[in-house]
């Protein structure tokens, strides 16, 4: 870009190329980056090309709008107009097939990267492997330990824990049937009764009948 034209010359040749309307912020935004126009040369550089004719000047309200002179461009007939709708249609097609591929392809490369590794999946092999023979050493002491109970003795067992836990409630409810029944004439209350007796609840021992 000569420092001369000051960007017209660029601005000529993208908007014959976008061959849309632009406003002159568009083209300052669209173009500073890329070529180091400032907004002010961008505006002053339109304004000179509608003047020389060689861009058309729209104005709505309070902004003005810039696009190229049609009259360069060769008219379309129908049947062109029908081939580029067929072209964009097709491209459409394309874009929309692309676009589910990158979408399948990213679902499996996120897939692949929640994956264990090969050294990893090496690596938790040999720790189950340990695993598994420490249990199979416990298993194996298990079944060679002497003191193993039979199931009639197992039984046995459940049976007896059931009565001490029957027997447990009964008392416990009796406690406090006979308990209620003198606090019906105590003159103090049930917690300074219990501690003139020294009485222990469950409460106190922060226990509870198991269930049966």
């Amino acid at each position: 870009m000569s420092k001369k034209d000051n960007g017209a010359g660029v601005i000529l040749a993208y908007l014959n190329e976008k061959n849309r309307p632009y406003s002159a912020q568009d083209v300052f935004s669209n173009l500073q980056k890329q070529h180091g126009l400032g907004k002010t040369a961008v505006v002053k550089a339109m304004e000179l090309l509608a003047l020389e004719g060689k861009i058309k000047e729209k104005i709505y309200g309070k902004q003005k709008i810039y696009f190229a002179d049609q009259a360069q461009f060769k008219d379309v007939n129908d049947a062109d107009l029908k081939a580029i709708d067929h072209q964009i249609s097709e491209l459409s097609e394309e874009v929309q097939s692309l676009t589910q591929s990158c979408r399948q392809l990213d679902a499996e490369l996120k897939e692949l990267n929640s994956s264990l590794t090969t050294e990893e999946m090496v690596s938790e092999i040999q720790e189950l492997k340990a695993e598994c023979s420490g249990y199979r050493a416990r298993l194996e002491k298990i079944k060679s330990a002497s003191n193993h109970i039979t199931p009639e003795e197992k039984d046995k067992v459940y049976k007896e824990r059931d009565l001490y836990v029957k027997e447990w409630k009964k008392r416990k409810r009796l406690a406090s049937d006979m308990t209620n029944a003198i606090l019906e004439g105590y003159p103090k209350s049930k917690k300074e009764f219990l501690e003139e007796v020294g009485v222990e609840t469950d409460e106190d021992c922060k226990v509870v009948p198991p269930n049966t």
